[in-house]
């Protein structure tokens, strides 16, 4: 073949062989993509520094963080199927997936991180103090005939003990009960018209001593026996209706708590709180009686016996009777709910 024909051969064939290498190559250049979004959070700033992890099939596993303004960029990306996880300190972490198509710079729609919800539960503990507070409003509105105080009985046998300045303020409204005053008042105008205690006069002066006599009795014992014995021995003054059983069950139980009480620690123990306060309130009476009715020792022990007495006899009326005739008596809780 001569020499010119053998130059134009191999030109078209070095021509046709760089066609056909050339789409090739092309094809190769072009065939490669890219994948970037920003993070944000819920409340619209971007989130720096969020780690990205790109997941591709049977490939090695890309990772990068966003940039300062939240942006972030995955480049020479082969086409395939992939999954995004983006985390962030503080922040819900989300996975999301797509395709990657051929020679294509996707970028994605923004990507919204939220926080976490959080389940916040309150637990409100009431203290002891302050479920006797609750119990002693109750109380205080417990009136026989919806007048007379009634406000040294619990119906609920769960109550909560009493503070020391609890036991005070239930002392402090039964003496300054208006209710009790003029009930005090009526009993000085029947010892007035009877002549009771003649070393008064029965002129003005006689009544008002009769009266003021009779609201020290109230304020001795109260104080004495709901107040003061009950604080040093740690005794709970009230009676505690027990509203279930038979009668005799409930009758000698009502009989008995003129001798027991029912201590703070709930525990039930020798009742020193109330017949200290017994004997002590006939002792006080002393200092305020005219001499001619005061009692001697022996009469004041004897007086003693029969305020207990008196005690356990108003706690069976109590537990049978005055309920029933408390205006809007409380909620009625049971020894053994």
């Amino acid at each position: 073949m001569p020499p010119l024909r053998k130059s134009a051969a191999l030109c078209v064939f070095l021509l046709a062989a760089l066609l056909t290498l050339c789409p090739q190559t092309a094809t190769a250049q072009t065939t490669s993509s890219s994948l970037s979004g920003t993070v944000i959070d819920k409340a619209g700033p971007t989130v720096a520094s969020a780690h990205i992890t790109l997941k591709l099939p049977e490939k090695p596993d890309r990772e990068t963080t966003s940039d300062a303004n939240g942006r972030f960029s995955f480049p020479d990306l082969p086409p395939s199927t992939y999954t995004l996880s983006v985390a962030a300190e503080g922040l819900v972490t989300i996975n999301t997936s797509g395709t990657i198509h051929p020679a294509t710079a996707e970028q994605l729609p923004q990507i919204v991180l939220q926080v976490p919800d959080v389940d916040t539960a309150v637990e409100v503990t009431a203290t002891t103090h302050d479920l006797a507070e609750a119990e002693i409003k109750v109380q205080e509105h417990q009136r026989i005939f919806g007048a007379i105080p009634n406000f040294y009985v619990s119906y609920d046998w769960h109550a909560a003990p009493l503070s020391s300045g609890q036991k005070l303020q239930l002392g402090w409204k039964t003496v300054l009960d208006p209710v009790n005053i003029l009930i005090n008042a009526g009993f000085a105008g029947i010892e007035q018209a009877t002549n009771s205690y003649p070393g008064w006069s029965q002129n003005t002066s006689g009544y008002f001593k009769r009266f003021g006599a009779a609201n020290g009795d109230v304020l001795c014992g109260t104080l004495l026996g709901g107040y003061l014995f009950p604080v040093i021995f740690h005794q709970d003054p009230r009676y505690f209706y027990m509203g279930k059983g038979t009668i005799l069950h409930r009758t000698l139980y009502a009989l008995s708590t003129a001798l027991i009480a029912r201590g703070d620690n709930g525990k039930w123990q020798p009742g020193y709180a109330t017949i200290l306060g017994d004997f002590g309130a006939g002792a006080v009476s002393n200092l305020y009686y005219p001499a001619s009715s005061r009692q001697g020792a022996t009469l004041t022990i004897e007086n003693g016996f029969l305020s207990l007495a008196s005690d356990g006899v108003g706690n069976v009326i109590q537990e049978f009777l005055l309920r029933h005739l408390t205006h809007n008596p409380p909620t009625y809780t049971p020894p053994n709910p």
